[in-house]
């Protein structure tokens, strides 16, 4: 579907995978280490198995994001050209009733679906990455139009409009064009295939640089790439039992300072921060992701608490 879409704008597309059901990331360091050392690939997409990313901060930082590591490193040895992008998933429909009764976040559709667009950014920002937000592109749509199902019948995965929806979302986050330009509508009706496409554009296009982290600030959409300005930031320690300090080469002076936890939850907030340091003695161990912005820039970086 992918390819159709490519087509269709007139952009050509030549695709290899290596995709056997339910495979995490711990199995494709070696199953998949054949086809990544082939190489010469100009684009590489991860996708982890749908529920890992959403299980516990532990259990995910074990199980997963060790790997995911793992793979951009071999990826980058044998394709050093190559574009990373994490392939964003999508909570279930209605949660993930076998593992709610361990992980109450898991209960609800919002839950789930939470903790997989904070972990897949997380894990696209640390190994400086793109994502594919295919998850909040349907996320978009529920809200919007919640009378298109996204779902099969099992609640999980894609039906033909969900699975058009993620073509289209990669489609945008791999070539950077305007989803507009897709002239292949499949089965849909043209009216379907419309509203799809609107909303990778609202949700993607118009804000490409939300989805990829190549270490450097994320330029704000709204300003000129001759007007901008990147500052340099730094954080230690790291990790930190007490306070935090800034390092950057513009003084701090009014700018919003955030602090999320691994489910995205916003736990920290100053809005007009002026200084170079806060107290962070109030939270609990664990890893966190600080974003600092202003007008014009915007900074994003992880921390782990140890008390």
């Amino acid at each position: 579907m992918v390819q159709h879409c490519y087509t269709s704008a007139g952009v050509d597309f030549e695709f290899t995978m290596s995709a056997p059901g339910g495979y995490d990331f711990r199995r494709h360091c070696s199953y998949s280490l054949g086809p990544i050392q082939s190489g010469d690939y100009d684009v590489v997409v991860l996708q982890e198995q749908s529920q890992l990313p959403s299980f516990p901060e532990q259990q995910f930082m074990q199980e997963s994001y060790p790997y995911a590591m793992q793979l951009c490193d071999l990826i980058r040895q044998y394709n050093p050209n190559a574009k990373i992008f994490f392939y964003m998933t999508w909570g279930r429909k209605n949660g993930d009733a076998q593992n709610c009764p361990y992980f109450p976040p898991l209960c609800t559709y919002e839950g789930m679906d939470s903790l997989l667009y904070a972990r897949y950014m997380m894990m696209a920002q640390d190994n400086q990455a793109c994502v594919s937000p295919v998850g909040a592109v349907w996320h978009y749509i529920r809200d919007h139009y919640p009378d298109l199902e996204l779902y099969q019948s099992d609640e999980s995965h894609p039906s033909y409009f969900g699975s058009y929806v993620a073509a289209c979302c990669f489609y945008t986050s791999l070539t950077g064009q305007n989803p507009l330009d897709i002239h292949w509508n499949g089965t849909l009706s043209g009216s379907q295939a419309d509203i799809a496409k609107m909303a990778v554009k609202t949700v993607v296009f118009d804000s490409l640089s939300k989805w990829c982290f190549d270490g450097a600030p994320v330029v704000d959409d709204s300003t000129s790439v001759t007007n901008y300005f990147s500052p340099s930031f730094g954080i230690y320690p790291n990790p930190v039992s007490n306070c935090i300090h800034i390092k950057s080469d513009i003084p701090l002076e009014d700018v919003v300072v955030e602090v999320f936890d691994l489910q995205g939850r916003r736990i920290v907030f100053h809005d007009h921060f002026n200084g170079d340091s806060f107290d962070v003695t109030s939270l609990e161990n664990g890893l966190y992701l600080l974003k600092i912005r202003a007008a014009h820039f915007s900074y994003q970086t992880r921390f782990s608490v140890i008390h």
